[in-house]
């Protein structure tokens, strides 16, 4: 896992924990057994929010489930080929939703996918060269 940057958001660090493990979960299930894993999580920013970013090269998703995939319940593979529930995404969504912020994918079948979502930024007054979390 390569981790490229991070910015402070406002959020609640539950629930952003959860969404956080929901992609790095899918990220792992959904890899190509032909190649090693590899996960890159990193962010920007934007004039309002910061778009944070769980990338992977594995089997990716067809264009025409992009929008399908954050609904509840909504497969794209049998639960003998995939393990879960089909829940995971709808609750990403959900998540995003309460923050303020939006969520999609951007993904070419059988070379991975990159899921980001928007949150707002965190303001605060301590200087950059400390850590801080941030959590409401």
């Amino acid at each position: 896992i390569y981790l490229t940057n991070t910015l402070p958001v406002k959020g609640d660090m539950v629930m952003l924990t959860q969404l956080f493990e929901i992609l790095l979960s899918n990220a792992i299930k959904y890899r190509d057994p032909e190649r090693s894993l590899k996960i890159t999580i990193g962010c920007t920013k934007e004039v309002d929010c910061v778009r944070y970013f769980v990338q992977d090269n594995g089997i990716g998703i067809p264009q025409q489930y992009f929008d399908t995939i954050f609904k509840a319940f909504r497969r794209l593979h049998s639960k003998a080929e995939y393990e879960g529930t089909g829940v995971g995404l709808a609750i990403c969504k959900k998540i995003v939703d309460v923050h303020g912020g939006d969520i999609g994918v951007e993904s070419t079948e059988g070379e991975g996918s990159t899921f980001w979502f928007t949150l707002p930024i965190a303001q605060t007054d301590v200087p950059a060269i400390q850590p801080v979390v941030h959590a409401d």
